[in-house]
């Protein structure tokens, strides 16, 4: 059922056009992702969604009696209220209906009332039906409910009491979220929901998204939630909205496959008008041939002409290289305690070991100490205990979360230049351009700038060093979804060595080549990334849950299980055989189905029809999307088959 439906939605600013022609549809329970560009207008366009602002052109329509939630990018609760009493808030027609629960208790519990019957059984009746209402809305189960959402957004039975407006803003932004998830309205719209949460409470919030029985409409600049969260993106451009029926990951592979189809399918109509204007420019002034010019010209007239595919987007483009090549060791941290009071340490002993090449990531809670790690190991920050140390030829190149290293009165050219006097101005600006600064840009005052150009502008600084091993303090804070990723690719290209402390867990997924995780008692390393860390927690905890299980019941005779078990191994491996032979079959009629539609595509008929060539490419995604689940299907069943014979 669709309860929300955009049509040809449109907002102007200035009588410039922000975007125009949108369309977008929520249907019960959905999932969905809105992309795009900085600057493209998704906050805008949620807000006009969530009602907060009309439409300049076009509609918003909403199915009958549906509720929408909308959490504005870092809007924090303001309350006078203490955390638990303003969570309490969302129940009020419960407390309500408990406050009369015990009314009518009282009542019956009163000798009074048994002498008139009539009386009696018409309170019974009563409470009966509120007592059915109060259970059916979860009333016996809604202070735990709070109790839950709220220790997933790290606030501690210890702080219900505190009052909100004492909090910070991180803190108040939680509780914003953590209240409109309480609320279960039918959509939630949320406009960047993973600002102010560490990775834990990222991990909690997925997995209770996944669960939530409304449907969802998010904006986010963290691609790992929109892969474990979301089953369908948006990419909001312009003039339209292009639908992916994918997580993020599957939208940027069907973006590009549907990119390189659209060129095919232009490149080839070009050829076929290029040989038809050759034609008729050769043949229309013969008198021998001119019919047939004239019918070429006709045919050229009439095709309905394919658009360019639209170029790249305009991104950052830079690449990271080391002046000089370190030693193979480039860092040890030996038995290392980081703070700043020496009765009050943060966490320790750390210790774990960086060499040439490596990619390593520091991760840990809120607070436990990983950015006063990476500011010890430089000296900015004495250890409370413990030491490291450099390896030979090593030059460090630093990047600081909090931007201390920019001169806020500074020029953006002049934060350049006067680091690198021996620059010209053309390779300064040159530089600066690469990092999307153009002319007006390089004149303002570093002060003045976004959070993002900061960011880009600390970047800039860092790429010009030319050093060996790169310390990283949260590098992604602040920088759109493009320029994480040419982030990530230009550090993965680096002939050097990285340190870097993050919370983004895909950036950590895709660059990291290994993870020192601490806490406040010391550091485990583990050798991979991000996926490979969890599926060893995993491991760790199903380790902890079968120790924590009933003990084994005594074995029954060898011989009779050994054959017991043979049997129905065999009738397994007999089923999953037959399981994986259809499902080689099925794959190679996809493959075939998938090439009928691709030489559909190619054909004259398809590349001057539009409509047709949408209807061709819905039918293409439809296809690698059976195949590809008909894969995962295989690898699984191919999986358990080899377990089983092996």
């Amino acid at each position: 059922m669709i309860i929300m439906q955009a049509q040809g939605v449109g907002r102007t600013f200035n009588g410039n056009d922000l975007f125009t022609g949108i369309n977008l549809e929520v249907q019960t329970g959905a999932r969905i992702g809105l992309v795009g560009p900085n600057g493209v207008g998704k906050t805008t366009l949620l807000e006009i969604l969530a009602g907060l602002n009309p439409p300049d052109d076009g509609q918003v329509t909403l199915a009958h009696d549906v509720s929408i939630g909308y959490q504005a990018q870092d809007s924090g609760l303001d309350s006078d209220r203490g955390i638990f009493d303003e969570m309490l808030t969302v129940f009020t027609p419960l407390i309500k209906m408990e406050q009369r629960m015990h009314e009518l208790e009282a009542k019956i519990a009163d000798p009074s009332l048994a002498k008139d019957q009539a009386a009696f059984d018409q309170t019974m009746a009563q409470y009966d039906q509120i007592q059915h209402d109060f259970q059916a809305a979860n009333g016996y189960g809604y202070r735990a409910e709070i109790r839950g959402v709220l220790h997933g957004f790290q606030f501690p039975e210890s702080v219900f009491d505190h009052k909100i407006k004492t909090l910070s803003g991180g803190e108040r932004a939680r509780l914003a979220l953590a209240k409109l998830l309480l609320e279960k309205h039918d959509l939630l719209i949320l406009d960047e929901p993973t600002n102010h949460l560490d990775i834990d409470t990222l991990t909690w919030l997925e997995g209770y998204l996944k669960g939530y029985s409304g449907a969802i409409l998010t904006v986010s600049h963290d691609q790992y939630f929109l892969d474990h969260v979301v089953t369908e993106i948006y990419e909001l451009t312009a003039t339209m909205t292009i639908h992916y029926t994918t997580n993020y990951t599957g939208y940027l592979k069907q973006k590009a496959d549907n990119k390189a189809l659209a060129w095919k399918a232009y490149n080839k109509q070009q050829e076929e008008i290029q040989k038809l204007q050759e034609f008729v420019d050769k043949n229309i002034v013969r008198a021998s041939t001119t019919k047939q010019a004239q019918a070429r010209r006709k045919q050229l007239e009439k095709m309905v002409r394919l658009p360019r595919p639209s170029g790249a987007e305009k991104t950052v483009h830079f690449r990271f290289s080391a002046e000089k090549t370190s030693g193979n060791e480039v860092l040890k941290v030996q038995t290392a305690t980081v703070g700043y009071e020496p009765n009050a340490p943060m966490a320790g002993p750390i210790s774990f070991q960086v060499n040439k090449g490596d990619r390593i990531a520091v991760i840990g809670p809120n607070g436990v100490g990983k950015s006063t790690l990476l500011k010890s190991v430089l000296g900015q920050i004495p250890f409370l205990a413990g030491s490291a140390k450099f390896g030979t030829n090593v030059t460090t190149g630093y990047y600081d979360q909090d931007q201390h290293q920019l001169h806020w009165d500074k020029t953006v050219i002049n934060e350049i230049w006067d680091e690198h006097p021996l620059m010209t101005e053309q390779s300064v600006r040159a530089a600066l351009a690469a990092f999307l600064f153009d002319a007006n840009d390089i004149e303002k005052r570093v002060g003045d700038l976004s959070g993002g150009q900061k960011a880009r502008l600390e970047l800039t600084k860092l790429s010009l060093k030319h050093d060996n091993f790169l310390i990283l303090d949260e590098p992604t804070n602040h920088l759109d979804i493009n320029s994480k990723e040419v982030l990530e690719e230009a550090l993965a290209d680096f002939d050097g060595t990285v340190l870097f402390v993050s919370h983004d867990r895909y950036f950590i997924n895709e660059l990291a080549t290994s993870i020192v995780a601490i806490s406040p008692d010391g550091s485990d390393l583990y050798l991979g990334n991000w996926d490979y860390y969890q599926e060893k927690l995993a491991e760790v905890e199903a380790a902890k849950a079968e120790q924590a299980g009933p003990a084994a019941t005594p074995a029954a005779s060898g011989a009779a299980v050994d054959y017991q078990q043979s049997k129905q191994n065999q009738r397994e491996v007999r089923k999953l055989q037959r399981e994986v032979e259809k499902l080689e079959t099925q794959l190679d009629d996809l493959a075939q189905a998938a090439t009928d539609i691709q030489t559909a595509m190619t054909a004259p008929a398809a590349l001057s029809d539009y409509v047709e060539m949408q209807k061709l490419q819905a039918k293409l995604e439809a296809n690698q999307k059976a195949i590809n689940d008909t894969e995962e299907a295989w690898a699984e069943a191919s999986q358990k088959l080899e377990d089983l014979e092996g």
